[in-house]
């Protein structure tokens, strides 16, 4: 086991040619929002070379980048360390995710027809299959692109553009959380689709913006505990 917290052969090599710095910068910034790195580890340039394939030299560069976002720490002396979010941090993004999703919900229920809400029931059936498995990371992940297909669905390009700016931030936060919220956060997302499918907008924005502020308080009572 390496100091970055990855076992041998957890993370597959990046294949060459291409823009590596970009490629690495991917790479890394997937395995902080996963928490396969988590919140204060220490990053290793050399180790997670290794890692990766690669020179330390796109593992420097893609630090510098997530550090100019926010994801990394860059410490004079110490090193690099994945950033550790504060509660006014993470009150502030869901506060802002909560609006962006109510009026996505609002938007889907007014513009949707049959086929967007058979893809919704997909992503249901498929993340309470997840959640009964104890898969959760694939509930993770499928509880983003059940929010992403909504936000698709509500057509508003620019929402679908300040939405992506926090989706990946909004599953950073949602991971600790993602077992404690579980089964319930899919049956709110079963009646997020009733809503929609009845072209009820006004329910629609009541359980979403419900629903997201269930996850900023669960995030919050987590982090007190």
């Amino acid at each position: 086991m390496l100091s970055t917290g990855l076992p041998q052969g957890a993370v597959p090599k990046l294949e060459r040619p291409g823009p590596l710095r970009d490629r690495v910068y991917e790479a890394l910034l997937e395995l902080i929002t996963t928490r396969a790195l988590q919140p204060g580890q220490h990053l290793v340039e050399s180790e997670l070379a290794g890692h990766l394939g690669v020179s330390r030299q796109p593992v420097r560069e893609a630090l510098q980048r997530l550090n100019t976002e926010g994801w990394v720490d860059l410490r004079p002396a110490q090193g690099a360390f994945v950033h550790e979010p504060t509660e006014e941090e993470a009150d502030q993004l869901l506060t802002v995710r909560t609006l962006l999703e109510a009026e996505a919900a609002r938007l889907a229920a007014a513009h949707t027809d049959e086929a967007g809400i058979a893809a919704l029931e997909e992503i249901l059936a498929q993340g309470m299959r997840a959640v009964e498995s104890d898969d959760v990371d694939t509930a993770v992940a499928l509880n983003a692109h059940f929010h992403a297909k909504i936000m698709e669905l509500a057509g508003n390009a620019v929402l679908a553009e300040l939405a992506a700016q926090v989706d990946r931030r909004v599953r950073w936060y949602y991971t600790p959380i993602a077992r404690q919220r579980g089964h319930q956060s899919w049956i709110e997302h079963r009646d997020l689709i009733t809503a929609i499918a009845d072209h009820d907008e006004q329910r629609a924005t009541h359980l979403m913006r419900e629903h997201t502020e269930h996850t900023r308080r669960s995030y919050h009572a987590r982090a007190k505990d």
